[in-house]
């Protein structure tokens, strides 16, 4: 079924804009014209971090369902969880287009759109009318570019919908809106954490929940970068973090489209985003979970993830190349890893290399 993919959908998918493209794959999606055989269900890839109960470790990452509007299609490909987003509070169109750029020759992709959104509004009102549906839906939160006190947008974010989120994520590590990354440095991030945490808390006395708060981070942080995001949210209540978003660096692409600014996303981000999972697992030991994501287009990087020090799983860029059958795929060759390996679950294998992988390009 990938070959099938590969050899006809890719190329029909292909001769069209990649933003009329992915238009085109929501629609199939809503209508049920785009499905794929799922894996089957394997105990020993069930994950149980922070409250939640997720019957595999591979989600959507943000960035495909900006709106919500397919999070149940998704969740039918056989994802164990999808994150729909950024959604800022108001709508906001992003960047002027072109602005997302396919990179054949290096299975990559560079976007610069901007955190284009439909806003709150929209996105809580398809949340709210699937209220009851079984399936892990997350949502990344984002500040709009033009407004006057980005903390306060990731604040509404959380007010406007803790009752229908399974967990938040907060978004300060695009590189396509100006100043966005300002909000990692130490200080700000603080500012950031303690504001959006108290949000959370309050928001759980109002509905009788508390919403886990995970953290999304740039691959492009330095070694004191990654220093000083480890005090920080060790000092708070934070749940997890999300190692990667897309980078600003460009190593050893072969397309001319490599010039173009924006985020990369894809094959090439895959070592650069593993070291730096790995060396947050070090430094963090088991006190935070993480979510591994960049370059995971096969069950060997998925398992690279993981051994690096992942708990979860997000992809999105390897589903340009490879098709909706790699959900099950990589599902399908992470329970044969862990039989190989003798492994009864794989809490087991988090974090085996995680040494080895911080190391690579010391």
């Amino acid at each position: 079924m990938i070959d099938l993919y590969r050899g006809f959908a890719r190329s029909l998918l292909f001769r069209m804009d990649p933003e009329q493209a992915h238009r085109l794959t929501v629609s199939a999606l809503s209508s049920g014209l785009l499905r794929a055989p799922t894996a089957r269900r394997d105990p020993a890839l069930r994950v149980s971090l922070f409250g939640l109960d997720f019957p595999n470790p591979l989600g959507m990452a943000a960035g495909f369902d900006k709106d919500a509007e397919v999070p149940d299609a998704l969740l039918a490909l056989g994802f164990g969880f999808t994150e729909i987003g950024t959604i800022t509070p108001k709508p906001q169109p992003g960047n002027p287009r072109p602005r997302m750029f396919r990179l054949p020759a290096d299975h990559g992709v560079i976007n610069r759109l901007g955190f284009n959104s439909g806003g709150h509004e929209g996105a809580r009102r398809r949340l709210a009318a699937r209220a009851g549906r079984p399936g892990i839906v997350g949502i990344n939160v984002g500040a709009n570019k033009d407004s006057e006190d980005r903390i306060g947008d990731y604040v509404l974010g959380i007010e406007r919908f803790a009752d229908v989120a399974s967990y938040f994520t907060v978004n300060v590590s695009s590189p396509n809106t100006p100043g966005l990354r300002d909000l990692q440095a130490k200080d700000a991030l603080g500012a950031l954490l303690v504001r959006v945490l108290a949000a959370r808390d309050a928001a759980a006395e109002r509905h009788g929940r508390r919403v886990p708060v995970l953290l999304k981070v740039a691959p492009d942080l330095t070694d004191e970068g990654i220093d000083d995001v480890v005090e920080t949210v060790s000092a708070t209540a934070l749940d997890g973090l999300i190692v990667s978003n897309t980078t600003i660096t460009r190593p050893g692409l072969r397309e001319p489209a490599a010039r173009e600014t924006g985020g990369l996303s894809g094959r090439p981000l895959f070592p650069l985003s593993t070291q730096v999972l790995a060396k947050f697992r070090l430094r963090l030991g088991t006190r935070l979970p993480l979510v591994g994501v960049g370059g995971i287009d096969s069950p060997e990087t998925a398992f690279a993830k993981i051994a690096a020090g992942a708990s979860l799983l997000q992809l999105y860029t390897g589903l340009v190349y490879e098709g909706p059958e790699l959900v099950g795929a990589i599902l399908n060759g992470l329970s044969a890893e862990l039989r190989r390996r003798g492994l009864a679950s794989l809490d087991q294998a988090v974090g085996c290399e995680a040494a080895e992988w911080a190391a690579r390009g010391a």
